[in-house]
């Protein structure tokens, strides 16, 4: 993406993760956002040392990796001709807000064709941009719910439980992003530019493809069912030796069964007709995850997962954050990246789990603290002269921290 020109807008997860891989990968991209209305993750924890502040949380840098981090209240007149300027300097525009604010602002799609007609702008919401929803105020939390990713989760017995982080905002970039390309691919064939306009919550839609297929063939409504499977058993996460330590077990055929049997030792329980057939496991399964949970308690997690996969039954540890940085594999393919933040100092980054042989990413740069490249983005790429800079910190266009709200941390 070397040359590519990005007017970032967007805000939260997924319009920035897609503008942080263009950006990973060789493109200039221009972050803009404003103290009086800091991005959410800016005063999400964690924070560097326990302290609140927009420049310490570890959840922005994170999405923001390569890119010049701008300060910039585009409902300022000054603002609005700057960010303008922006658009006109662009390749691509992004905009992760409610439906219609970036049309309210005058920096929407079609004022942006006006003044750049091959412009690639992308749109990501909750809803999409029209329909009865559009305009819902949604994170990632609720478009889960309503993609119907959270019904299924939890236990039977209880109420549903959500999925770890707002899910489909890990979801939705990628689709987001292939569409991006194939919209540069097009740029680079026609030299004409296009709109897209991406829901999250269909995104999250297609994760719930077999559920979906089964609703309308059969008419069966998908239920928690804890950690099992409908084709599997034993299938769950089973307690080891250790402060809260686990391990996962999954045996979905005969074949699997038989050497499961083997590797613990062929007890009289697993003889029994209660679980002879997969039926029988299924019908007796409270007993049976039971049984299992007593042949692992006393045995570490290291043990149980060498014992299985040698025996060719699938089991994997269930990590705690320090077993994913000392995990021996992701260090090997250097899956975390240490930069220097301006702030936060040294500290983690993801590498980007596909290795490109010829361009591979760059990590250049930290996550930019709010508003650190001003001066360079300013000047040397919209070449405004220190007067015109001036003015706009007069008007209150360019945001300081005295523009900092109130606003609470979490």
């Amino acid at each position: 993406f070397e040359g590519i020109k990005v007017a970032d807008f967007s805000w939260i997860m997924v319009g920035p993760t897609v503008s942080r891989i263009l950006a990973e990968h060789g493109a200039t991209v221009v972050r803009v956002e404003s103290h009086s209305r800091p991005d959410m993750c800016r005063i999400q924890a964690p924070f560097r040392d326990f302290i609140p502040g927009v420049d310490r949380a570890g959840l922005f840098p994170t999405n923001n990796t390569n890119k010049y981090g701008i300060s910039l209240d585009v409902s300022k007149p000054s603002g609005k001709k700057a960010a303008l300027k922006l658009i006109e300097w662009a390749d691509i525009v992004t905009d992760s807000f409610i439906p219609g604010t970036m049309d309210k602002l005058g920096l929407g799609y079609e004022e942006a064709k006006k003044i750049n007609p091959n412009i690639i702008y992308y749109s990501t919401s909750s809803q999409g941009q029209d329909g009865p929803y559009a305009k819902f105020a949604a994170y990632g939390a609720q478009s889960a719910a309503l993609a119907g990713l959270s019904l299924p989760c939890g236990r039977p017995d209880h109420d549903p439980v959500h999925l770890y982080g707002a899910y489909t905002d890990f979801i939705a970039p990628w689709y987001l992003l292939v569409a991006v390309i194939g919209a540069l691919d097009r740029l680079r064939k026609t030299g004409k530019g296009m709109y897209i306009d991406q829901s999250q919550v269909e995104a999250g839609v297609t994760m719930m493809a077999p559920q979906i297929l089964d609703y309308s063939i059969n008419g069966r409504v998908v239920d928690r069912m804890g950690n099992r499977d409908l084709h599997a058993a034993p299938h769950g996460a089973y307690k080891c030796q250790g402060n809260d330590r686990w391990i996962t077990i999954a045996v979905f055929t005969e074949q699997q069964w038989q050497d499961f049997s083997r590797a613990i030792g062929e007890p009289e329980w697993v003889k029994s007709l209660k679980f002879g057939t997969l039926a029988d496991r299924k019908l007796n399964e409270d007993e049976l995850d039971r049984l299992v949970s007593e042949w692992t308690a006393d045995k570490t997690l290291e043990q149980v997962m060498q014992i299985m996969q040698s025996a060719g039954v699938p089991a994997g540890i269930v990590n705690k954050m320090e077993d994913i940085f000392n995990d021996p594999q992701l260090q090997h393919r250097e899956h975390f990246v240490h930069l220097e933040h301006k702030v936060i100092g040294r500290h983690a980054y993801h590498n980007e789990s596909i290795r490109f042989s010829k361009t591979p990413p760059e990590f250049k740069k930290a996550g930019p603290c709010l508003g650190e490249d001003n001066e360079y983005v300013y000047k040397e790429l919209l070449g405004l002269t220190d007067d015109e800079i001036a003015d706009m910190y007069v008007e209150g266009a360019i945001t300081t921290e005295n523009d900092l709200p109130a606003v609470a941390v979490f």
